[in-house]
């Protein structure tokens, strides 16, 4: 296996360990140049996604991820933790079903569309 895949097991396992809802794995590779997979999750109130964004981050740090940073620090219902080749979203379940991530990104996108 090579090192994103296994960080991003890494990332599943540790979400899946503290209670994350719904943990969906996306392949970005042949849709967007943004990220090589894209985790999407749900937690059950403002701190647990808080919890799970903080544990998240620092599973990236110790996998050698030096430049990962958490997007939304003020927001209680949405979290991104930018891991470079991996993004990990972190939802309440009310914004995830609006925003929709799973059915944007699991949809074949059009090559000539993939550039962004």
């Amino acid at each position: 296996m090579d090192k994103i895949s296994d960080l991003k097991q890494i990332i599943i396992s540790t979400l899946d360990s503290n209670k994350a809802l719904d943990i969906v794995s996306i392949d970005l590779k042949d849709k967007s140049s943004i990220a090589d997979h894209m985790i999407i999750a749900s937690g059950t109130s403002s701190r647990h996604i808080q919890a799970l964004s903080e544990q998240v981050l620092e599973k990236f740090k110790i996998n050698g991820i030096a430049n990962c940073k958490i997007e939304g620090q003020n927001s209680n219902d949405w979290k991104l933790i930018d891991g470079i080749d991996l993004i990990v979203h972190i939802f309440n379940p009310e914004k995830r079903k609006f925003y929709e991530l799973e059915k944007i990104w699991s949809e074949l996108i059009p090559k000539e569309k993939i550039i962004i």
